[in-house]
């Protein structure tokens, strides 16, 4: 178990977050985007090549706010500007990377920061790495001056992200005036948040407030998480004709990251905790992002759900409407009346069965015109109830919609007109209702030619008997009340009757419900049609909700091998002879001049540094 697992499993958890797709701008998932973006690019940047290489140099990078005056400080480290002026400064676009000549295989291929090119002249591109080799910095370390984390070009502010998130070490800088700003604080808590080693060099302090100013920071440092970070004070004072700080201000801070260079046991544990806490930090960002992605599965689950029950209720409202007799008004019923001579039925309605027989061969002319004037007119009735069905639920669907941020994004990238319906659902209605007046008349000419009343169904025409059929069909439900019960009610009755006079009563409601339920199919093969349209709009979003279980297996296969990962640490803290602090000073603020004595580490600070992983 161990570095065997834990880089495959890295690996793996990389190529998950390099494939998420966020497609929707829901409220979270611009941060996620974002959270799996610098997960991956940490991956490429450090992790992977950290844990490939224990041994190699130490990367400090030195970031901070803009005029905090990060470039003086590399300068006066060093005792020499390493680039010419104007090239390192607080609006510097190009990071400047200076190294010690020995460790110039490690910086120089793209080993780290892969997706930056290198450069050993001055550069002014934020994608180019400066590369400065420098033989008065201790082999084994390595400085970075990043760009401004909160400067106004928001690629700087990404690429200083970036190269803090690669970092071993971070040195942040920042000044007296400037030290409780919300920006620096936002990187400080992330590292406090990854368990990242973390040096704050406090600078610009006015010597009236060396021991006001250092101290209120070190205070908020222990309580946002850093209270075991080193504290560096640089008083505010005069630099040199070079621009460099007098060499006393920085040696301090120079000591302290040379004994770490000069102790491998040390830099080993100081790469390993930050190492450790990165990878924790990136196994505990997965389940973020997985979340997002469920949350883009669970809108469309939604907008789908709105969808489907919206044109569901016009299927049903139709197949209510077209059962209850609410068809049987206006034109259809006058159609009918006028098709089987209304007083006479009327009057036929409460005699005989056999009477009623033999009089309507009679009373009924079998005229096809006034048949075929009560087919066109339930064909009219049908279609108008059909699409303002159609048009209700494309209504419904355009308000469930609008009212959900991913319905809205979606409902603007569609090429379809999805707050209505479709330029063709009219002609499609007509086409059902036509196909189903066929399928009527075809079902009432086979069954009378079955039938021995061979007579009676013929003299009534195969179009007398089929919208005899339909208007059955409108009134089974018996949804009829008041007036409408006496005129359009007894219509139904006498239509019911005629036919059971020819087809018997159970080859009736046979016929009937036959008619219905394909009536109700063709409805909703229709609107299925409609509803598709949402569907494929839908579809067309290209989301993945199989990645929120590949990212959580993931994660949960880093922190198993991580958990197996055994981390050496040293017997002893690191050396401190002429330093200005350590982790195990429990947030102590130091005069930039004060050398540390040994002897006043506390034993629980140093066994705690033992056992931190």
């Amino acid at each position: 178990m161990g570095a065997e697992l834990l880089a495959p499993s890295l690996t793996a958890l990389r190529e998950a977050l390099s494939a998420v797709r966020l497609p929707l701008d829901l409220p979270d998932a611009a941060a996620a985007r974002e959270r799996a973006r610098r997960a991956v690019a940490q991956l490429d940047d450090y992790v992977l090549p950290r844990l490939d290489r224990l041994d190699a140099p130490l990367l400090a990078v030195i970031g901070g706010s803009t005029g905090a005056g990060k470039s003086t400080l590399v300068n006066s480290l060093l005792g020499r500007v390493v680039t010419a002026p104007g090239v390192i400064r607080p609006t510097t676009r190009s990071p400047v990377l200076v190294h010690h000549p020995d460790d110039a295989a490690w910086f120089a291929s793209d080993a780290i920061l892969p997706g930056l090119a290198r450069s050993r002249g001055q550069v002014a591109d934020a994608r180019t790495l400066q590369v400065v080799p420098e033989p008065t910095l201790p082999a084994g370390l390595a400085v970075l001056d990043a760009p401004d984390v909160d400067s106004v070009v928001a690629e700087n502010r990404a690429l200083a992200a970036q190269l803090l998130a690669a970092a071993d070490l971070w040195l942040f800088v920042t000044t007296a005036a400037r030290y409780a700003d919300a920006v620096p604080w936002d990187y400080l808590r992330s590292a406090a948040e990854r368990h990242a080693v973390v040096a704050v060099v406090l600078d610009r302090v006015p010597p009236a407030a060396m021991d006001e100013v250092p101290a209120h920071l070190g205070q908020m440092m222990g309580q946002r998480g850093l209270g075991r970070s080193p504290l560096f004070a640089v008083p505010e004072t005069e630099v040199d004709a070079d621009g460099l700080l007098p060499d006393a201000a920085v040696a301090p801070i120079r000591d302290w990251l040379g004994a770490l260079a000069a102790d491998a046991v040390a830099r080993k544990q100081v790469v390993l905790q930050t190492l450790d806490g990165a990878i924790g930090a990136l196994a505990g960002d997965a389940p973020v992002v997985a979340a997002a992605v469920r949350a883009q599965a669970d809108s469309l689950d939604t907008l789908r759900a709105d969808a489907e029950k919206s044109f569901a209720e016009a299927v049903r409202s139709i197949g209510v409407q077209t059962a209850d007799g609410t068809l049987l008004r206006g034109e259809v019923l006058a159609r009918w009346h006028d098709f089987v001579g209304t007083g006479e039925f009327f009057r036929a309605v409460e005699q005989k069965i056999g009477w009623l027989r033999d009089r309507v061969v009679a009373a009924v002319k079998g005229e096809p015109r006034q048949a075929l004037d009560v087919k066109v007119a339930v064909e009219s009735g049908l279609e108008v109830l059909i699409r303002e069905e159609g048009e209700a639920a494309a209504r419904r669907v355009e308000s469930a919609w609008q009212a959900h941020p991913a319905g809205r994004e979606v409902f603007a990238a569609a090429d379809d007109e999805l707050g209505r319906a479709s330029r063709d659902y009219a002609t499609g209605a007509s086409r059902a209702i036509r196909d189903w007046q066929g399928d009527v008349l075809d079902l009432v000419a086979r069954e009378g030619a079955a039938k021995k009343s061979t007579a009676r169904f013929w003299a009534l025409g195969v179009n007398g008997v089929g919208v005899a059929l339909m208007i059955l069909v409108f009134s089974q439900t018996g949804g009829l009340i008041g007036a409408e019960l006496g005129v359009a009610g007894g219509t139904a009755v006498l239509a019911q009757r005629v036919l059971e006079a020819i087809f018997g009563e159970d080859a009736v409601r046979r016929l009937a419900r036959q008619a219905k339920n394909d009536l109700d199919a063709r409805v909703e093969a229709l609107l299925a049609v409609e509803l598709s349209r949402y569907l494929s709009a839908l579809d067309a979003v290209d989301a993945r909700p199989e990645q929120a279980d590949s990212l959580v297996a993931a994660a949960e296969a880093v922190q198993l091998a991580r958990g197996d990962l055994a981390l050496p640490v040293a017997a002893d803290p690191p050396a401190l002879e002429g330093g200005a602090g350590t982790p195990a000073l429990e947030g102590r603020v130091l005069d930039p001049g004060e050398r540390l004595d040994p002897e006043e580490l506390d034993p629980k600070a140093q066994r705690d540094l033992e056992e931190r992983p």
